[in-house]
């Protein structure tokens, strides 16, 4: 997948124009702070969110295009848009996070690429960090369509954290993007190892 060229195209289905709701509502009502990473942070919604509930946020996305649009989305907060990638990410990112927020990232990825996306998240989160993920685990799929967005059950995020996390919160968020009602999970993991 060309990350890139479907934000030069403007086809970028996933972008709703505002932080994930549960996101949104999960952050309003725990205190969260620390330094933040949003991998896949496409135009930097959730970025934008987190660092108004006071996270020293920074996002990373493959696509140049997605981070320069960020930064003209939101020029407050240019410098904190970073184009990398999340298997590789850059030096200085390296376990320098306390909380990594995860809203359709992994979703994105074919599911061959999830040891990655995990690898990269034990790269990039310290010990006794917070990985707080909005997970979209039942995308509505077009018959013989596989994605992306790409299926991904609450039994393989729980097999792809299953050592070294500890689960801190699950639950079934009551709000959503229309259309994402009940095709979500919002579930907190503390990496422990």
């Amino acid at each position: 997948m060309n990350w890139d060229e479907c934000y030069q195209k403007g086809a970028v289905l996933w972008d709703k124009g505002a932080p994930a709701p549960a996101m949104k509502q999960y952050l309003a009502r725990h205190t969260v702070r620390g330094r933040a990473l949003v991998p896949g942070c496409g135009r930097g919604h959730e970025v934008a969110l987190a660092v108004e509930h006071g996270l020293d946020a920074t996002g990373l996305d493959i696509a140049p295009t997605a981070a320069a649009e960020a930064r003209a989305l939101y020029p407050q907060l240019a410098e904190r848009f970073v184009t990398g990638s999340l298997f590789d990410p850059p030096e200085e990112m390296r376990g320098a996070y306390d909380v990594v927020l995860e809203h359709t990232c992994i979703s994105g990825l074919t599911p061959t690429l999830r040891p990655n996306y995990r690898r990269g998240i034990d790269c990039t989160l310290r010990r006794g960090g917070l990985l707080i993920g909005v997970w979209y685990i039942n995308p509505a799929l077009a018959p013989g369509k596989e994605g992306p967005p790409f299926p991904f059950s609450v039994a393989d995020l729980t097999a792809l954290f299953a050592e070294g996390y500890k689960i801190v919160e699950d639950y079934m968020p009551d709000v959503a993007f229309p259309g994402r009602e009940g095709r979500e999970r919002v579930r907190v993991l503390r990496r422990v190892a």
